[in-house]
């Protein structure tokens, strides 16, 4: 994402996963206040860790405070293995958690994603809940409800959809959230990569970020 990015690799089930750090300026906060774990569109439709979203929200988390981790999942660049329907990836970014964890322990973690990531960043939050260690927040972009069997959320979770998504619909996101009573925030003339619109992904992440929903 910039010069300052830390590549590195961490030992998977199926070899290595390549992984992208980025930390909040230094200049303006002293060490990092969270963990942002951020998670690429699907993978057989050309997504990876570099994608203009995942990038977009990595930077708004390192702007948030937050040291903000990418991962390209299985059989993308240098990670080891082939796609597995968002399985083997949640097992993979749980990984990534405790090998971030490890290294900024008590940190309070955020987990986000774009289109497939969505999937499986919902996932790994069901298990963390699970285990009664859930992350403080979800930030779901272009969340692929319809496409992959999206898990219930909790209701302070950040959504963003593109008013003109044809990748996922945006009837299909409010199929799957109106049961939850969760509201989700839609990008007028947006589509689903949000091309020339990246900018209000990042504005109200931020705006939204201390201002949590309560049921």
């Amino acid at each position: 994402m910039n010069a300052q990015t830390e590549h590195f690799l961490v030992p998977g089930a199926i070899g290595p996963l390549q992984c992208a750090l980025d930390l909040p300026d230094p200049e303006i906060f002293a060490a990092p206040l969270g963990l942002a774990l951020v998670a690429h569109p699907h993978p057989l439709y050309g997504g990876t860790m570099d994608n203009k979203v995942a990038q977009t929200l990595a930077r708004t988390f390192t702007g948030l405070g937050y040291a903000a981790v990418r991962m390209n999942f299985r059989g993308v660049g240098q990670s080891a293995g082939t796609h597995d329907a968002g399985i083997g990836e949640t097992d993979d970014m749980a990984l990534l958690l405790a090998h971030m964890r490890a290294r900024y322990p008590a940190l309070p973690v955020a987990l986000a994603g774009f289109s497939f990531g969505t999937f499986v960043q919902a996932c790994l939050q069901q298990r963390l809940i699970q285990a009664g260690m859930p992350a403080e927040r979800l930030v779901l972009v272009g969340a692929a409800a319809g496409k992959w069997a999206m898990p219930e959320i909790p209701a302070n979770t950040i959504l963003i959809h593109g008013e003109q998504d044809d990748t996922i619909p945006l009837s299909a996101v409010l199929d799957w959230l109106r049961p939850q009573d969760i509201p989700v925030t839609v990008i007028p003339g947006a589509d689903h990569f949000f091309h020339r619109r990246l900018h209000h992904i990042k504005q109200l992440v931020t705006s939204m970020w201390d201002k949590p929903a309560e049921r």
